[in-house]
């Protein structure tokens, strides 16, 4: 009977969903294009001029008269007079070598950028720590910091890795509806200049809506999240599809996953999708599904099942850990708020530390990067005391880096 009145309560829950408005904020937009805007014409080739004619030729019809071109005369810009020499370069570098005396500049030194969150055990940024007390530390040798700034309220960009497959998200089931909370959740508490993507996986990942700033495009893409149609998880495949993508966006950036954390059918193993994640740098802030459901149903699974339930929140504790992330692994829906607040806090307030590697082997091999903070005098592990009581914290950066390879 408990059973039947929780499954009624779920119900209206559900229902209730659907009153909740969806607030759009509406970002600005670019400048829109004129219809009375075209693209340049190419430009016609200079054509061959015409063989002499004999003397002894009769004079053709009069063509339309033509001016030539002067020096001082103003000229259509698409039209370049055709006794025009192209300019030479002495620089040009085909089939020649630079003149003699030419200042040339090559480099081989590599830099390290490294997004640094400090945050204490309530997931509250711990702002104003200098320079000299953070110590980066490459495979155990310690790195000389070349720049360190603190970023506050920087724009984010999110990508939304979102599992939606007949597996756990069945319509109208308990992980459907978390799901959706989550995901709507988080939308609301993006700011207006926050470029966010949305992106759902089963069988495969498709994007529902990529990188963009209007909430009204991300609220039709979320509209899709109804009814689910494979009943394949490929996580591995999905998140590392979207750290590729990723990889070369600039600014403050991550991924945030949404998944009960079960692969079922990737064609990426385990470990090939961690050194995906580890080469691609693009932090995984992973927030596990079904956690109450999973607890009281472990007395009725079997061994394997709950071996597969725990190898999955592992698999995502270790790709936020080693991608500078965080995993969440909620009980109840009124954590999800805070949730979001760490996720936000840890993206929009972070120390931007650079350094030049001691290492600079293009070796290919992977760099381990550990940060700390320390007392400068002692090099103790540093203690931050508030209201005369130390404060745990932890120092949230990405574990490492691949190295480039040499140019042959």
């Amino acid at each position: 009977m408990k059973y039947f009145k929780a499954g009624l309560i779920g119900s209206a829950v559900v229902l209730a969903l659907g009153a909740i408005s969806f607030h759009v904020a509406m970002a600005q937009q670019g400048p829109g294009s004129d219809s009375s805007e075209t693209v340049a014409k190419p430009r016609k080739k200079n054509l061959p001029p015409p063989d002499p004619e004999p003397d002894n030729a009769e004079p053709a019809s009069p063509a339309p008269a033509t001016v030539a071109p002067s020096a001082n005369a103003p000229t259509d810009d698409n039209e370049p007079a055709a006794d025009e020499p192209k300019i030479p370069s002495k620089f040009s570098k085909k089939g020649k070598e630079v003149p003699e005396g030419t200042a040339t500049f090559s480099s081989d030194v590599s830099t390290v950028e490294l997004d640094v969150a400090v945050l204490d055990n309530k997931g509250h940024f711990l702002p104003n720590i200098p320079k000299d007390k953070f110590r980066v530390l490459e495979d155990n040798v310690p790195q000389k910091i070349a720049s360190f700034n603190l970023n506050g309220e920087a724009p984010m960009t999110i990508a939304m890795v979102i599992e939606f497959s007949n597996l756990f998200q069945q319509y109208y089931s308990q992980g459907w509806y978390e799901t959706l909370v989550a995901s709507y959740g988080f939308v609301q508490t993006l700011k207006p200049q926050d470029y966010v993507a949305v992106i759902a996986y089963d069988l495969r990942s498709e994007i529902l809506c990529d990188f963009t700033t209007d909430r009204g495009k991300v609220q039709e893409a979320m509209q899709r999240l109804r009814i689910p149609g494979f009943s394949e998880a490929n996580l591995f495949d999905a998140l590392v599809d979207t750290e590729q993508r990723m990889s070369n966006i600039e600014g403050r950036k991550a991924i945030l996953l949404i998944a009960s954390g079960r692969d079922t059918f990737s064609k990426l193993t385990y470990d090939k999708a961690r050194k995906g994640i580890q080469e691609a740098g693009v932090p995984i802030y992973a927030i596990s599904m079904l956690q109450a459901m999973r607890i009281m149903a472990e007395q009725y699974m079997s061994a394997s099942q709950q071996l597969d339930f725990l190898q999955a929140d592992n698999e995502m504790k270790t790709f936020a850990k080693e991608s500078g992330g965080q995993a969440f692994f909620p009980r109840f829906f009124g954590e999800f708020p805070n949730i979001f607040q760490s996720v936000s806090t840890a993206l929009r307030n972070q120390y931007s530390i650079t350094y030049t590697p001691s290492n600079q082997a293009k070796d290919g091999q992977f760099r381990k990067i550990k940060v700390e903070l320390v007392d400068p005098e002692t090099g103790a592990a540093l203690r931050i005391m508030e209201n005369g009581k130390p404060v745990k914290y932890d120092v949230i950066a990405k574990s490492g880096y691949t190295a480039p390879r040499a140019v042959e």
